[in-house]
């Protein structure tokens, strides 16, 4: 066993929830960022400002015609595969290897191909970097081991581990649909606590394929930790800590929060009442990339996704235009009543002395 240990400790295999839940899951979202997202992205601003080189065909690959977006969008999988392998350390070899496995376990895995990527990009890293350098012919065995055993992998999971997703997904967004107004809460909730846990909201929305309603109600419950946190440490933070965490991440309270939990309470509490106000009465559906349901206003991503949803529900006939409702709705969920919400709330805690002067300052 003690050889086995140090077997693990030489070749950087560090079997733990860190490991995998935090670094390997907050990669994928990166990688997943880099592509599917950066994609839409670009396939939106090209349709939406008729610019030929960004509609017009870049490439011809087996019969199917790509944009520029396109392309980026089709390399979801190899790059969600290539970020977990530098999360995990991978050494060269099992890193580039790692291409095809991405590629293999997200076509495999369907709509529920992140998850399929997350587990079998895992296994199949862990056992490339068992492998590496163990061989006078590494060159040769360390591809051959990862790309084989990633693709069996591939073969014997992915499928089910997409389903199994899609299934969890379809559940969530069913019962947002079924009862709105409970769902609601409880998917902003816990999708915007996601969002300021060091762990991946974005990777955990895309594995489940969640959109509608409940992509809704998650974009409304990452904004709220967002733009709440940034308002309402305005005073200690400045416009520096307005912009890091209103436009980058409330992770950065991480900090602070496992210091007093209780400066949390007031930006949950308002996911809690956004939620449902976005389910409810807007009827605020994210239509667009299901990672942009986990991501808030970081880089304004979450309203991307909306707004990239009504185009294409429009464009589908199941929507029939974008109107002035619909962005009323979006800019109160996602910006005013965070920024109201929150500072009003936490007033109440600081009345009850639970947070006091300097709480939320960052470092």
């Amino acid at each position: 066993m003690e050889k086995f240990k140090e077997f693990l400790k030489r070749k950087d295999i560090e079997i733990s929830l860190k490991r995998y839940g935090i670094d390997a899951l907050g990669a994928m979202a990166q990688g997943l960022f880099c592509s599917l997202l950066i994609g839409t992205i670009i396939n939106t601003i090209g349709a939406q400002f008729h610019i030929p080189v960004l509609t017009e065909t870049a490439a011809t690959i087996g019969g199917t015609d790509y944009t520029v977006g396109g392309l980026a969008t089709a390399m979801s999988g190899p790059a969600m595969a290539v970020a977990i392998g530098s999360a995990l350390k991978c050494p060269p070899l099992v890193l580039f290897s790692l291409i095809s496995v991405g590629f293999a376990a997200n076509a495999l895995g369907g709509a529920g191909g992140p998850l399929a990527v997350l587990i079998i990009a895992i296994l199949a890293a862990e056992i490339g970097k068992a492998v590496s350098k163990e061989t006078k012919v590494d060159i040769l065995v360390t591809p051959l081991v990862t790309i084989l055993t990633g693709v069996a992998f591939s073969a014997l999971l992915a499928p089910a581990l997409g389903k199994g997703a899609m299934k969890v997904g379809e559940i969530i967004m069913w019962a947002t649909e079924l009862q709105p107004f409970i769902m609601g809460i409880l998917v902003s909730v816990v999708v915007g606590m996601a969002l300021t846990l060091p762990i991946s909201s974005a990777a955990i929305c895309a594995a489940l394929n969640l959109t509608g309603l409940a992509g809704g109600a998650a974009v409304a419950g990452c904004c709220a930790q967002m733009v709440g946190f940034a308002v309402m440490s305005f005073k200690e933070n400045k416009w520096g800590g307005l912009v890091s965490q209103g436009i980058g991440t409330s992770m950065l309270q991480m900090g602070n929060i496992v210091k007093n939990p209780r400066i949390w309470i007031a930006p949950t509490l308002a996911s809690a009442i956004t939620g449902p106000i976005a389910t409810c009465l807007f009827k605020l559906q994210m239509n667009g990339a299901a990672v942009s349901s986990g991501m808030g206003t970081c880089g304004l991503v979450g309203q991307i996704g909306v707004y990239t949803g009504w185009v294409n529900d429009v464009a589908a006939g199941t929507k029939a235009a974008i109107t002035p409702f619909d962005w009323v709705g979006l800019i109160l969920i996602s910006f005013v009543l965070p920024a109201v919400l929150t500072p009003l709330i936490n007033e109440v805690c600081r009345r009850l002395d639970w947070v006091k002067d300097g709480d939320l300052k960052l470092a």
